[in-house]
């Protein structure tokens, strides 16, 4: 498979899942939060939970625009928007694991290791784009 078609499919898999979770935490945030890593056993917010909401639903906007226009500098723009939010995220929850049972903890690493992993491999790959 071409790079443009790992690219195309890996941005939607980003994109989808920005999405998902974002209608879930906007509309339903008192069930996102219920989520043992969402929560991790603290006070609820509303205001928070709705305000990640709406940000994963416009960042699913880039990645899904990049999905369809696999451009190399939107491509990297839509990525470089997702690591800001994936990386500092990943290391928040790495301080944050005390609030979590064992169980819990290596689901939660894994799953935000792979949300940083995914789009570096993907940024990789942009370099065998042509600049259009």
């Amino acid at each position: 498979m071409s790079a443009r078609t790992w690219l195309r499919g890996g941005l939607a898999f980003l994109g989808a899942a920005q999405f998902g979770v974002g209608c879930w935490a906007l509309l339903l945030p008192a069930s996102f939060f219920a989520i043992p890593w969402v929560g991790m056993r603290m006070p609820y917010n509303v205001h928070l939970v709705m305000d990640y909401g709406a940000m994963s639903l416009a960042t699913s906007v880039a990645l899904g625009v990049s999905a369809f226009i696999v451009r190399r500098s939107m491509v990297r723009t839509a990525l470089a928007v997702y690591l800001t939010f994936a990386v500092p995220h990943l290391a928040i929850h790495l301080r944050l694991l005390h609030h979590l049972t064992p169980g819990e903890r290596v689901p939660l690493v894994v799953g935000l290791s792979a949300a940083v992993a995914i789009p570096l491999v993907l940024w990789a790959l942009t370099t065998r784009l042509e600049e259009t």
